[in-house]
């Protein structure tokens, strides 16, 4: 099971770095970053000094989308940065809450990410792709080993299922056992019907951790607290698969969408931060599933549980009050306690 660090690209850039070292250090494998370019600064300048301050981490974007940049940019990016520091990047890509909201857009079509996906995985591994209307291109200064995963986050049915007919990757952003079985079932089987080998698809939970000192209601109460923003932050997304699907329907579990009746709006400008007021609907209930909370054997109680479900990383949000010290615990404890069986 790999481990995975997810940042913003809140100024300055140097603590940014700094923490991607950290984990490194710590056996973390991934370093991941938001792309909201209004929001943070821009991630794609600052994976170039994690990697030059790192020996294997495995950079990118959780997530890019299709619509602020366009293929051939995002592909020759990555293509850059992996022809100087070889083959270290993953373009995780979604839909574009934040990033495209934000702009006054629309989050992209599925059928968009369908078509952006083959282009920037076909680019940046050095083969030819149409750009659209039969213009042809391909990187001439790419090389014979150029290879550049797409992993794709998803919620809804037909986004698992084109993650699973069509991604590297599938990304999670919660880590509730319930829910990650099902979404992983349903990923899986989308890549069997589409002929291909499931194990081929890598799984991805992400969400945040907090590690207390012990169980007390006190300790567990401030870590809720430091967390509920990503309950606030997923609920975006479940209110769209509401708005989509309905609220009773049967192709998405209640129990991922019933917690966002009392959901009044959200303002992005507050977006991942541990002190958003648009969260204050999101029940500790949800904190306690959707987040890893507790002292270290819960995380580690948690992480084997998630691996029995077929997750290969797990990547830990460190948006809150103690981001040092939760890598740190990850690294001590957790990481190898879960990785020695």
């Amino acid at each position: 099971m790999d481990f995975g660090l997810v940042l913003q690209t809140d100024p300055p850039a140097s603590r940014v770095i700094s923490l991607m070292k950290r984990a490194e250090r710590n056996g973390f494998t991934y370093g991941w970053t938001f792309d909201s370019c209004v929001l943070w600064q821009e991630p794609f300048v600052i994976y170039s000094q994690i990697l030059a301050n790192t020996q294997k981490l495995t950079v990118g974007p959780m997530v890019t989308n299709p619509g602020t940049r366009t293929w051939e940019v995002t592909a020759s990016t990555f293509a850059t940065l992996n022809d100087m520091y070889g083959n270290r990047t993953v373009c995780g890509i979604g839909r574009g809450d934040s990033a495209m909201r934000v702009a006054g857009r629309k989050p992209n079509t599925l059928a968009r990410i369908s078509e952006a996906m083959k282009v920037i995985r076909a680019l940046g591994s050095g083969q030819e792709a149409d750009l659209g209307g039969g213009t042809v291109i391909r990187f001439p200064w790419a090389k014979e080993d150029a290879h550049l995963p797409v992993w794709m986050a998803a919620y809804g049915p037909k986004a698992l299922k084109m993650t699973g007919e069509e991604a590297d990757g599938f990304i999670l952003q919660l880590a509730d056992p319930f829910l990650t079985e099902w979404m992983v079932k349903a990923v899986k089987d989308a890549a069997v019907a589409a002929g291909r080998d499931p194990s081929d698809v890598r799984i991805c939970v992400a969400a945040p951790a907090y590690v207390t000192e012990d169980d007390s209601p006190e300790a567990l109460a401030h870590a809720r607290d430091q967390c509920r923003w990503f309950g606030g932050m997923v609920g975006n997304h479940v209110a769209d698969l509401v708005s989509k699907y309905g609220s009773e329907s049967d192709m998405v579990p209640h129990e991922l969408t019933d917690y966002i009746k009392a959901r009044e709006g959200y303002d992005y400008s507050h977006h991942g931060r541990a002190d958003n007021p648009d969260t204050a609907f999101v029940p500790d209930e949800i904190v306690d599933r959707f987040c890893v909370i507790g002292p270290v054997e819960k995380h580690v109680e948690k992480m084997k549980a998630l691996r029995e479900l077929g997750v290969d990383q797990f990547a830990v949000y460190d948006m809150h009050d103690a981001q040092e010290r939760v890598i740190d615990a990850y690294g001590s404890t957790v990481i190898p306690a879960v990785l020695a069986g």
